[in-house]
């Protein structure tokens, strides 16, 4: 598969074909059916508006799930989103699973998205782990609010983000949540780069090959992982030391 041929400028090309109905309802992995999701939803989102529940949702999901880019086992079952939810810790892709999957519990219609971005601001042993610094397949989550797609990006903690230096990602439920271009001090932070498309479920055997392409080493020892293994590290701590050290 030629993966750099399949990144754009757009930022709303569906390239799963998807119907709009399909934004509604339980997938695979946006397993948004699962007891566990539907109880969470339920809990965190509340009454009101789906503007109101859906800014709950977001905030349930970016400052409850611990951002984690290290412990994900490379397997189609970490990937659900009741999966993730039970583990209470994932990275940009998994979250957006899951904000996905408690939107459409909660009523309302929501698909997952990809973007490659470059992180000024990671680690060096992730960098090292990934031999670059750019994130392909980036993941947020497209909510469907007030008749548009807005983007909701609940990834960093609000706890990682301090550690880090870095703003809080905050969203209204009006405007596009993406990441800032600058930390606190001003220094580079992110940068988007391209899209991948929408998608009405996780496209993880897309993933899987976009990762063993831009990412052996780190591919080779996620896939060797097993279900709860851990590759170990503290990114947060990492991400704090070495913000100390600049």
């Amino acid at each position: 598969m030629d993966f750099d041929a399949l990144s754009t400028p757009d930022d709303g090309i569906v390239r799963d074909g998807a119907a709009f109905e399909a934004y509604r309802r339980p997938a695979a992995l946006i397993d948004s059916d699962h007891p566990a999701i539907v109880s969470y939803a339920a809990r965190m989102a509340g009454e009101g508006s789906d503007r109101e529940k859906a800014l709950r949702l977001y905030y349930a999901v970016r400052d409850g799930l611990r951002y984690d880019p290290y412990n994900t086992p490379m397997k189609r079952e970490a990937y659900r989103a009741s999966t993730t939810l039970a583990a209470g810790h994932g990275y940009c892709i998994n979250k957006a699973g899951v904000m996905a999957a408690v939107c459409r519990a909660a009523g309302i219609p929501a698909r997952v998205g990809y973007a490659d971005v470059r992180n000024h601001m990671t680690t060096k042993r992730l960098a090292e782990l990934m031999g670059c610094d750019t994130f392909y397949y980036h993941g947020y989550t497209d909510v469907w609010l007030d008749g548009r797609w807005v983007k909701a990006t609940p990834a960093f903690n609000k706890e990682l983000t301090e550690r880090f230096g870095l703003k809080p990602l905050e969203w209204d439920a009006v405007g596009d949540s993406i990441y800032h271009p600058f930390d606190l001090s001003g220094r580079r932070h992110m940068e988007y780069l391209a899209y991948r498309g929408t998608f009405a479920d996780v496209p993880f055997d897309e993933i899987r090959a976009a990762f063993r392409h831009y990412y052996p080493r780190l591919s080779r020892e996620q896939e060797a992982l097993p279900l709860g293994g851990k590759l170990g590290g503290d990114f947060g701590a990492e991400g704090a030391r070495e913000a100390n050290d600049k």
